[in-house]
C-alpha cells in the first residue's frame, strides 16, 4: 500500500534528523566536556605547580600519588563553607553549564517540533483526503453520479475512493436501468393495452349486434360466435405469453437444465404445430445428421423452437412445405428452420424479435410476441437464434453452444 510506503519514509526523514540532531548534541556534549576538561586540569595544573613552589622537596610520584588517590570523604574547603557536593570549585564550568542549558534545550526543542510537524503534516493529507471522501459521498447521496475520480495512487484511501467511484457507476446504471425499465414498462402497457383494446372492441361490436338482432340468421350468429371464440383465444395466448416474457424479465423462472436430445425437441415441435399445417396442407422436412445432445431446459427450449416453426408455417404458402435441420460441430448444436413463403424485408429483419412488432406481411391475428419470447429463452440456455430471408425464403437458424 502506498500509504503505509508513504508513512515509511515520513519515519525515515524523522528518523535521520533526530539522528542528526542527537549527533550534533553529542557533539555538542563533548565539547562541553573537553572546555570542562580543560578548565579542570590548569586548575589542578596551577594548584601542583604550587605546591611544588612551596615544598621543592616533593616528588613528581607524590605528586600524582596525591592525585590518584582514592576518594577522601572530608573535604578541605568546608571550613570556607563550600559543600564539594553541591557547588563547584570551577566557576568557568559553572557558566559553561548554564550557557548550555538553553542550547541543550534548543535541540530537543527542535526534535520535538520535527516529530510534531511530521505528524501534523502527514494527518492533515490524510483529513484532507477524508474530507474530499466525505464529500464525494453527499454528492451521491444527493444522486450526482456525474463524479470524476482521477488518482493512480494505490494507498487505502485512494482504493477507498475508487471503491466509491465504482459504486457511484454502479448506482448511476441502476438509476438509468430504472428510468429505463420504467420507460418500457411503460411502453409494454401501451402495446399490451393496444393489442387487447382491439379483439376486445371486436368481440362488443359482434355481441352488440347479436343482442340487437336477435332475429340473425343461425348461420351469422355461428359466424360471430366463431370469431369470438378466435379472439379470446388470441387474448388467452397474449396474456399466457406475457406472463411468461414478465417471468423471464424478472428472473423468476429457474431453468431446469439437463442433457436432451435436439431431435426429441424438433419433433415435439412439429407435433405441436401439425394441426397448424393440416390446415394449411404443408408438408415438414426433417433432416438430421446425428441425434446431437444440448444442456437445456427441455420444456422451455420445445417452446422456443414451436414458436419459430409456428412462425415459418403461419407465413408459408398454402399446400408449401418447411425443412428444419439439425447439425452439430464441435462448438455448437444448431437448429436450421427454412421456409418458403413471402420472406422478410431486409429492413424488417433488425427488428423482428422486439416485441409487439409486425411486418408489412403480417396477418391480422398476428400478436408479434411469439419471436421475442423464444429469443429470450434461447439466450437463457446459452445459445443465440438469427435469421435470414429473401423474397423466396426466410431462414432461421438457433446455435446451441457446447461447454
Amino acid at each position: 500500500m502506498k500509504n503505509k510506503e508513504q508513512w515509511k519514509q515520513y519515519n525515515i526523514k524523522v528518523s535521520i534528523l533526530i539522528l542528526l540532531f542527537l549527533l550534533l548534541f553529542l557533539f555538542f556534549q563533548y565539547q562541553l566536556y573537553d572546555i570542562y576538561k580543560k578548565n579542570s586540569n590548569q586548575k589542578i595544573n596551577a594548584i601542583l605547580v604550587k605546591v611544588q613552589e612551596e615544598y621543592p622537596n616533593i616528588t613528581e610520584n607524590e605528586l600524582i600519588e596525591i592525585l590518584n588517590s582514592p576518594k577522601i570523604e572530608e573535604s578541605f574547603v568546608d571550613k570556607y563553607g563550600i559543600n564539594i557536593k553541591k557547588e563547584s570549585l570551577i566557576v568557568e564550568n559553572d557558566d559553561y553549564f548554564l550557557w548550555s542549558i538553553p542550547l541543550n534545550l534548543l535541540f530537543f526543542g527542535m526534535i520535538i517540533f520535527i516529530i510534531i510537524k511530521t505528524f501534523c503534516k502527514y494527518n492533515k493529507e490524510r483529513d484532507n483526503e477524508l474530507e474530499e471522501i466525505t464529500k464525494l459521498i453527499e454528492q451521491i447521496n444527493s444522486k450526482n453520479y456525474l463524479l470524476s475520480i482521477s488518482t493512480i495512487s494505490e494507498d487505502e484511501l485512494s482504493i477507498l475512493k475508487n471503491e466509491i467511484y465504482k459504486t457511484t457507476l454502479m448506482l448511476k446504471e441502476e438509476a438509468e436501468n430504472s428510468i429505463k425499465d420504467k420507460r418500457e414498462l411503460k411502453d409494454s402497457l401501451s402495446d399490451i393495452s393496444h393489442q387487447l383494446k382491439t379483439p376486445l372492441t371486436s368481440i362488443l361490436i359482434m355481441l352488440d349486434n347479436m343482442i340487437d338482432n336477435p332475429d340473425m340468421k343461425q348461420e351469422k350468429r355461428e359466424e360471430f360466435l366463431h370469431d369470438i371464440k378466435r379472439e379470446i383465444t388470441n387474448i388467452e395466448f397474449l396474456i399466457k405469453n406475457l406472463l411468461k416474457l414478465s417471468k423471464l424479465d424478472s428472473n423468476t423462472v429457474t431453468f431446469l437444465k439437463k442433457e436432451v436430445s435436439a431431435n426429441q425437441i424438433v419433433e415435439k415441435a412439429i407435433e405441436n404445430v401439425s394441426a397448424l399445417c393440416d390446415l394449411k396442407n404443408i408438408i415438414i422436412e426433417k433432416e438430421i445428421n446425428q441425434d446431437s445432445k444440448i444442456f437445456v431446459d427441455e420444456a422451455w427450449q420445445i417452446e422456443a423452437v414451436t414458436n419459430i416453426l409456428k412462425n415459418s408455417v403461419e407465413y408459408s404458402n398454402q399446400n408449401g412445405k418447411v425443412n428444419i435441420k439439425i447439425e452439430s460441430n464441435p462448438m455448437y448444436v444448431s437448429i436450421i428452420i427454412k421456409d418458403y413463403g413471402e420472406g422478410i424485408k431486409e429492413k424488417e429483419l433488425p427488428f423482428i424479435w422486439n416485441r409487439f412488432y409486425k411486418g408489412s406481411n403480417r396477418g391480422d391475428n398476428s400478436i408479434g410476441i411469439g419471436l421475442a419470447l423464444s429469443k429470450t429463452i434461447i439466450e437463457n440456455n446459452n445459445g443465440v437464434v438469427s435469421a435470414k430471408s429473401d423474397k423466396h425464403e426466410t431462414v432461421f437458424q438457433i446455435k446451441y453452444f457446447k461447454d
